[in-house]
């Protein structure tokens, strides 16, 4: 009779939490009684610095290094060679590598090993970015790691194939420099097939938050998923994914942004 009078009593909670989301409230946690909303909000105020941050990194490096790539040949296989090996690394194995690496006094302690660091009012605002800057670096340089390899990759890929097209012949033919070839001519159009994994870049790094922030002890949405996976607590899980759903499509958005930015040619279609 136990067990059934615990499943009436979690029936009768979700429907509560049902109701209430029909009625624009994300329902309360059953772990603590406190707001959804307000626990998703708070832990965003530490994933979102991240994953944009990721983000950004991710997409700024990739375009460089496709560059050098591009203009250094002697190193290409090299380099790709190497970035294959860190694809094939999970991203857990990468944290803690970092971690034993990078956080390590027995190896090179430069890094914090886990948390945010205290909030300390009296401190300018410099000092705070700069801590937070520090603490923060593990978890971005984790998720970049993981995710630069398989950019790198398709652009590399589609900006050989635009290099063996005939405007770029015709455009070397006409004594154009090879590194305006590739950054004003080849690169534009190369950049068209990568979009679509761009636009998956961003979920993945909001999921890829969940087991940086578990590593690094970081109080974000990663953490907070796991903690209340753990625990139940069913409305701070559909509140989480309802969340990552929203980022799913603003990142389906951001392509087509991105698509047209990139071949005017294009129009964006309701």
């Amino acid at each position: 009779m136990r067990w059934r009078w615990q499943w009436n009593g979690l029936h009768n909670q979700y429907h509560i939490w049902l109701r209430d989301l029909l009625h624009g409230n994300l329902g309360y946690s059953f772990r603590d009684n406190q707001p959804v909303t307000a626990l998703l909000l708070r832990a965003l105020g530490s994933t979102l610095p991240l994953t944009i941050a990721a983000f950004l990194v991710t997409i700024a490096a990739a375009h460089v290094l496709t560059l050098l790539l591009a203009r250094y040949r002697g190193i290409r296989y090299a380099v790709l060679g190497g970035l294959h090996m860190l694809h094939a690394l999970p991203l857990f194995v990468v944290a803690l590598l970092l971690l034993l690496l990078l956080a390590n006094p027995d190896m090179l302690a430069l890094f914090p090993a886990y948390g945010m660091g205290r909030a300390d009012s009296t401190a300018s605002w410099n000092s705070q970015l700069l801590g937070f800057l520090h603490h923060i670096t593990l978890p971005l340089l984790s998720l970049v790691l993981v995710s630069l390899p398989a950019l790198v990759v398709q652009l590399d890929n589609s900006l050989q194939q635009e290099l063996k097209t005939d405007y770029v012949v015709t455009a070397r033919a006409k004594g154009l420099a090879n590194r305006l070839v590739v950054r004003r001519h080849a690169l534009r159009n190369a950049l068209l097939p990568a979009i679509i994994y761009i636009a998956d870049l961003l979920p993945a790094l909001v999921a890829g938050a969940v087991v940086v922030e578990w590593i690094f002890a970081v109080p974000g949405m990663g953490r907070l998923l796991a903690e209340a996976a753990a625990a139940h607590d069913f409305p701070v899980l559909l509140g989480g994914v309802l969340l990552i759903a929203l980022t799913r499509l603003l990142a389906q958005i951001l392509a087509d942004w991105l698509s047209y930015q990139a071949d005017p040619r294009t129009r964006l279609e309701a």
